[in-house]
Formats: structure tokens, C-alpha cells, sequence
């Protein structure tokens, strides 16, 4: 269960992306993520067939994109650390392409969906910025696509940035029912950076994060049994896949005070 859920850094690798996780491959129905690496100069072009997708700088800026009428250049950012990105929505059947100025590193958020919505470009400014929690429970959240947020057909997708020896999510919750008013059923990806400035006498010290992942002996209102228990230890690049259990999310543990992790799950709602 755990191999088919936890994908460490490179397994998913594609002749194209660095990461490239599909519907199909994951087993589900709707959430994508792939990762595109571009050099100086370098360029890409796609159609985005029955997928919305959201596409957004991880690290780099200067890329010029296309989407039907929409043209846009994306200042992107240093890295995920250092504030919201701008972005641009590319809606279902629709091509889109990328022609990159500086190095950049674009990831290509996505989810199945029916309808056909307008392409658009979000500057940085526009994205909303969440403090939750509190101790060490506390983050910070990019809404840059959320539910209530950006208008999407079924797409889903935040960045999480988690201080060091904190819980990116808490309490522990699921979304594998459709309950209206209580739960949604989603399904769930979470890509992980990780960072660390201290240096030592051997080199970066490494950081790493905890990701839960649990079950109960019946499945709430069914009688489903789910005995799930993976606990997986992540690393920078990675990608965890979460649906049925109740899962707590990651806790970076980083050796020095100002370390931070993100996260961006892309989810689709089944609705």
C-alpha cells in the first residue's frame, strides 16, 4: 500500500517531467501534477486535453505563456519559499505554451473536468495568504486556487508553508465520504519541498518531513473495512497520495530554527 502511495523523488520521472503523475497512474479518477523543468531558451508546448490545469513557477520567473487569448509572462519567484507565485488557469481542450527567458521550474497542476472555463492570469498580488493554526500547528497557506477562491470547473490547489517541527494539518481528517455540509470526497496529492540552511561540517544536515496516513476497522456510515496505516518519511520532491484515511500531513523536521517545508496538494472534487 505504501509504494502505490508515497513516490520518492525521480520515480516518476518522464522523458518530459521531472514528475508526471496521471489520473491513470495514480488510479483514480481526476487529480494530476506534473513538474516541467525548463533551461534558458527552453520551450513546451501542450493541449490539455480533458484536464483544467493550473500552471505556476516553483522556482525561476521570466517565463513568457500562451493560453487561447490569454498571454502572459510569469514572474514566478526564487523558490517556493519565497511568497505566492502568479499563475495562469488553462481551461480544458485548450493549448498552451511556455517559452522560458531564465531557467524555470513550472508545476502543472490538473484535474478531469466537464466544463470548459475562460483561461486566466492571477498576478502574485491577487493570491490570498492564510495564517491557520496555532503552536505548532500553525502555517501559512497560498490560496491560489481554492474552493471559494478561484472559480474552477473541479480544481483545488494550495501551497502550505510549514515551519519547522510543525504539523501542516491538524486534526487529522479525511475526505473519502460525500456528506453535505460535512466532508467532501477529494482526491489528493501532495508534492513536498523541503529546506535547510545550516550547514555543518558534512554538508547540509538534511531535512526531512513525517506524512501519516491512517485508517479505522469501519469505513464511518459503511461497513467498508480500511485498516490503513502507511507512515512515510518524505524528502525534498516527493509526492504522497491521500483519499479514504484520516491523515495529519507532514511535519518537517529541520535542524535549524528558520527551516520551512511546502506542500501542494492538488485536489479535485468529485461533486
Amino acid at each position: 500500500m505504501v509504494a502505490s502511495l508515497h513516490h520518492p523523488a525521480g520515480s516518476l520521472a518522464t522523458d518530459t517531467y521531472e514528475l508526471e503523475l496521471t489520473p491513470e497512474r495514480a488510479g483514480w479518477a481526476y487529480s494530476g501534477l506534473r513538474i516541467l523543468d525548463l533551461p534558458a531558451g527552453g520551450s513546451y508546448e501542450w493541449r490539455t486535453g480533458d484536464d483544467e490545469m493550473a500552471v505556476l513557477s516553483l522556482a525561476g520567473g521570466g517565463c513568457a505563456l500562451e493560453c487561447d487569448d490569454v498571454k502572459a509572462e510569469l514572474t514566478g519567484r526564487a523558490s517556493v519559499f519565497d511568497g505566492p507565485s502568479d499563475f495562469v488557469y488553462a481551461p480544458r481542450d485548450s493549448s498552451v505554451r511556455v517559452q522560458a527567458a531564465s531557467p524555470i521550474r513550472l508545476a502543472l497542476v490538473s484535474a478531469r473536468c466537464e466544463n470548459r472555463l475562460e483561461a486566466r492570469y492571477v498576478p502574485a498580488a491577487e493570491v490570498p495568504v492564510e495564517l491557520r493554526g496555532a503552536g505548532a500547528c500553525s502555517r501559512q497557506v497560498h490560496n491560489f486556487c481554492a474552493a471559494g477562491v478561484f472559480p474552477a470547473d473541479r480544481l483545488i490547489a494550495v501551497e502550505v508553508i510549514t515551519p519547522a517541527g510543525n504539523w501542516s494539518s491538524y486534526p487529522p481528517h479525511k475526505h473519502d465520504e460525500d456528506l453535505p455540509g460535512q466532508e467532501s470526497e477529494l482526491e489528493e496529492i501532495y508534492y513536498f519541498d523541503l529546506r535547510s540552511e545550516a550547514i555543518h561540517a558534512g554538508g547540509d544536515a538534511g531535512a526531512f518531513g513525517f506524512h501519516r496516513v491512517y485508517g479505522t476497522a469501519e469505513r464511518g456510515r459503511s461497513t467498508c473495512s480500511r485498516p490503513y496505516d502507511p507512515a512515510m518519511s518524505s524528502v525534498c520532491r516527493t509526492a504522497g497520495m491521500g483519499r479514504r484515511p484520516h491523515h495529519p500531513r507532514l511535519r518537517p523536521v529541520l535542524p535549524e530554527r528558520d527551516g520551512r517545508a511546502v506542500r501542494r496538494p492538488g485536489l479535485a472534487d468529485p461533486r
